[in-house]
């Protein structure tokens, strides 16, 4: 039975998931391109500056690739079970319905954090290259909320789409707009880490309120 929805799972989001790893590899690969070339044109030295003393970030083009991969999973997930409510039939399984849910939901999760590792093991690897370890820890550090918010986007909007009714739907797009901006301010390097834990914490907390959504869809909420 899980394996039957794991691979129904796996058919809905394998080319979204395909085509977001490659998009975040090639603008790891721009972001390469683009040290190499700001290096040899302002030598090493000032570069570095730049990112220690002036707060420049050479990651900054990755910003909002987390953000766009949460979205289209969530989307290429969520999407088909709401036409004609085709969700039921999955509820209809001899499972517990909550436990259906949550199972595509780890499974959307998982996809998502390997998607988002591939990433970070990449961006390391091009880090060490040109950087020293502080340099490139502080930058880690800086990209972390982002992540956490590509992953509160697949939540949220996993609890948007599966709502049956557009009222709601509405409203829950708005605080989710509220929640996942707090994750994409402006700052320097750095300043997001004494919030850290409490983004954490609340990204685990969003992971579950898809249950609402999910509840109302199976009693025919209108």
């Amino acid at each position: 039975m899980w394996k039957a929805i794991i691979y129904k799972e796996w058919i809905k989001i394998r080319w979204t998931a395909a085509i977001f790893l490659a998009l975040g590899i090639l603008v790891l690969v721009n972001i390469l391109l683009r040290i190499r070339h700001d290096i040899l044109f302002v030598d090493a030295i000032n570069y570095w500056y730049n990112i220690l003393f002036r707060g420049y970030n050479y990651a900054s083009m990755l910003k909002f690739i987390p953000f766009l991969a949460g979205l289209g999973i969530a989307v290429a997930q969520y999407f088909p079970e709401t036409v004609n409510r085709r969700i039921k039939l999955t509820f209809h399984l001899p499972v517990k319905e909550n436990r259906v849910l949550m199972g595509m939901h780890l499974f959307g999760t998982g996809s998502l954090l390997l998607i988002y590792a591939i990433w970070l093991i990449l961006f390391v690897i091009i880090s060490t290259v040109f950087f020293p370890p502080e340099i490139m820890h502080s930058t880690l550090i800086t990209l972390i909320p982002w992540f956490m918010g590509g992953l509160a986007t697949y939540f949220m909007a996993a609890l948007i789409l599966l709502e049956p009714v557009w009222l709601f739907r509405v409203l829950y797009a708005l605080v989710a707009y509220g929640f996942i901006a707090m994750f994409y301010q402006r700052a320097g390097l750095t300043a997001y880490l004494p919030a850290l834990p409490e983004l954490a914490v609340l990204t685990v907390l969003s992971s579950i309120v898809v249950l609402f959504s999910g509840y109302r869809f199976r009693k025919g909420e209108m």
